[in-house]
């Protein structure tokens, strides 16, 4: 991976007349986002309350995704038509730039954010993401809302968003902390999570997952309720 690689993640919040538009664009901008030169990965995301992680936390009125991209390409893709195609249609747009500092596993059978940063201190985002096997769906859901409750009421704790591939089976969290001291003693300490881990390992939900930790290096825009 280049040492000039940025992790880049859009939030785009959008009116209910345009829902149709982001159904649209969710299925027609996979590919164009891979084909942006510099790029290396790219999803497009839907996102949810992350509460239960069921179609029912849906949230249809925030669009998303993530980018790795050589660095020299930012600005290319911050004015590409895609990006600005949901610029046009949103009523707020959050930008995040981040640079990974630790990633464990695989999405999508690889690890795009296999570089680190240097920075040790300020702000973070943690992203997880998981395949869930469909047997094991409904079991998942039932060990969620204790984790995803003490998350919510973690010290540090700035904004959470669920985020998705698909409504069912491909789900992760997007969140940003105060500081990286924050974000692990949510993950180490918190006893609901260690429960989760363990039931993890007992019964294996995951076909793949993944956990990476980020510094931020930059945000423009604000995220709202």
């Amino acid at each position: 991976m280049s040492t000039t690689a940025v992790t880049v993640v859009y939030f785009w919040k959008i009116k209910n007349r345009d829902i149709g538009f982001a159904l649209l664009r969710m299925a027609l901008d996979r590919g164009g986002l891979r084909r942006m030169k510099g790029v290396t990965f790219a999803k497009m995301l839907g996102t949810g309350k992350g509460e239960t992680f069921t179609p029912r936390d849906a949230d249809a009125n925030r669009w998303g995704c993530v980018v790795v991209l050589d660095e020299r390409q930012l600005d290319a893709l911050d004015n590409s038509k895609l990006i600005k195609r949901w610029r046009a249609k949103s009523i707020e747009e959050v930008r995040f730039l981040l640079d990974p500092i630790s990633s464990h596993g695989l999405w999508a059978k690889k690890n795009p954010f296999a570089y680190s940063s240097t920075q040790t201190d300020g702000q973070v985002v943690a992203i997880t993401r998981a395949r869930i096997k469909w047997l094991q769906n409904f079991r998942f859901w039932r060990a969620v809302p204790p984790v995803t409750q003490s998350l919510h009421a973690s010290d540090g704790l700035i904004r959470t968003i669920g985020i998705g591939e698909a409504p069912i089976g491909l789900q992760g969290t997007f969140s940003h902390w105060n500081s990286g001291a924050d974000l692990r003693n949510f993950a180490y300490k918190g006893a609901a999570h260690q429960s989760a881990i363990a039931a993890t390992e007992r019964h294996g939900w995951y076909a793949e997952e993944l956990f990476a930790r980020f510094a931020v290096r930059d945000i423009r825009g604000l995220i709202t309720k």
